[in-house]
């Protein structure tokens, strides 16, 4: 579960850059070239570069070469695993949260009763 935890920091890592969200979302309509992607995200070349390696590093977005170009598009796996680890923190909350719930409502209803009397 550490080595998990680890992986999640340096993808929450990878993913608080604004620009690389923003590359993100414009690879969700699919595989796109580097100068496709500077035109859709408005970064100069050089950055979605950067940030495409950075985000090819840490398994987010795959590259297919085709001659001089390349192309990107996400991989599955990594986001597949961010929802697993975000719902299993999720689960922990929820369950929390509907204890506390339940312990203010007891609470309202002992108050009401208290009054009554």
């Amino acid at each position: 579960m550490l080595n998990l935890i680890a992986r999640q920091t340096d993808a929450f890592e990878v993913l608080a850059d604004p620009s690389r969200r923003r590359i993100i979302e414009a690879l969700l309509s699919g595989e796109q070239a580097v100068n496709d992607l500077v035109q859709a995200v408005d970064i100069h070349q050089s950055g979605v570069s950067r940030h495409l390696r950075i985000l090819h590093n840490a398994g987010f977005v795959q590259v297919r070469p085709a001659g001089q170009q390349r192309f990107y598009s996400l991989r599955e796996e990594p986001f597949r695993e961010l929802d697993a680890w975000l719902a299993h923190i999720r689960r922990h909350w929820e369950t929390r949260l509907d204890r506390f719930a339940l312990a203010l409502k007891a609470t309202a209803q002992a108050r009401k009763r208290e009054e009554k009397k």
